[in-house]
């Protein structure tokens, strides 16, 4: 997901690392803090793929600053990531959130609308944080009140993505003119 953050604020914009990690970190939030140790060596994979070059430009006050920006090979990477996302980038919420900040690089309408479908299958498939005899546990069978709330709120959530998803896929067939 770190790459297909890179790629993605990089089509922005071209960014210096700081900033790029300050908006990698406001998109991942508290539950996936983006080290040095792992955004660096990240950017210097895509830049050795040709998929980022950097170059260097005087610092403001200090040290010069090296700065990012998506080659026409980076850019048909993203679109290929964002067209084929791994199946962890769409079961997995964080990862899917991170998808969904940059899917509107997809031009195609249909391809947008082929990505919510499989989240939409996902999330329509039964499952729960627990199980019992192989089969999920409702948040009224939950025996006690934590994993009581835990469900609920997973349902409450489920239940909006799921109303966003056929809204969003309503809307991206239309513009794909199939509805």
């Amino acid at each position: 997901m770190l790459e297909l953050s890179i790629l993605g604020f990089l089509r922005e914009g071209a960014l210096h690392g700081y900033d790029l990690k300050t908006r990698i970190q406001g998109l991942s939030g508290h539950i996936r803090p983006v080290s040095d140790g792992a955004l660096y060596p990240a950017i210097t994979r895509l830049v050795k793929a040709g998929l980022v070059e950097q170059r260097t430009e005087p610092g403001k006050s200090a040290a010069p600053r090296r700065i990012l920006s998506l080659t026409e090979a980076g850019r048909g990477e993203l679109l290929a990531r964002l067209r084929d996302p791994k199946d962890t980038e769409i079961t997995d919420g964080q990862r899917f959130f991170t998808l969904l900040a940059f899917l509107r690089h997809l031009p195609d309408p249909a391809e947008q609308a082929a990505v919510l479908r499989r989240r939409q299958a996902f999330l329509d498939m039964p499952a729960s944080f627990f199980y019992r005899e192989g089969k999920p546990v409702a948040a009224e069978e939950a025996p006690d009140l934590f994993r009581q709330g835990m469900l609920r709120i997973a349902r409450a959530t489920g239940t909006e993505e799921k109303k966003w998803l056929a809204e969003a896929i309503g809307t991206l067939e239309v513009e794909a003119g199939h509805g």
